[in-house]
C-alpha cells in the first residue's frame, strides 16, 4: 500500500477572527448578552416545539419557510392572547384595540 501524507492548514485570517470572537464572548458584556439570548430564545422555541407540536417546516425555500415562520409566530401570539383572555388578565376593549393595531401594522 502506498503511503499518503495529508496536510491540514488554517487561514491566518480565520485564527484572527476566532481570537477576536473569543475575546468578545468572554467579556462581561458578551457573557451578559449570551445569558439573555439563551433565556429569551429558548422559551419561544420550546413553546413551539412542546405546546404546538412543531417539529419541522413543511415547505421548502426561503420565502416559504419565512411565511410559515410568520404564521407560527402569529398563531403563538393569538394563543397567548387567548390564554390571557381566559384568565381574565386583559380587558375585552384592550383585546379589540390590540387586534386592530396589529392587523393594520401587518398590511
Amino acid at each position: 500500500m502506498e503511503e499518503r501524507n495529508k496536510v491540514l492548514s488554517v487561514a491566518k485570517t480565520f485564527l484572527k477572527y476566532r481570537k477576536k470572537d473569543l475575546e468578545r464572548i468572554v467579556s462581561e458584556e458578551g457573557i451578559l448578552l449570551c445569558t439573555n439570548r439563551s433565556i429569551q430564545a429558548e422559551g419561544s422555541f420550546g413553546e413551539l416545539k412542546q405546546d404546538m407540536q412543531f417539529r419541522r417546516y413543511l415547505s421548502r425555500g426561503t420565502p416559504n419557510v419565512l411565511a410559515e415562520s410568520v404564521l407560527l409566530a402569529m398563531a403563538g401570539n393569538v394563543n397567548k392572547l387567548h390564554n390571557k383572555i381566559q384568565k381574565g388578565r386583559i380587558g375585552v376593549l384592550k383585546c379589540v384595540l390590540f387586534y386592530f393595531r396589529t392587523t393594520f401594522l401587518i398590511e
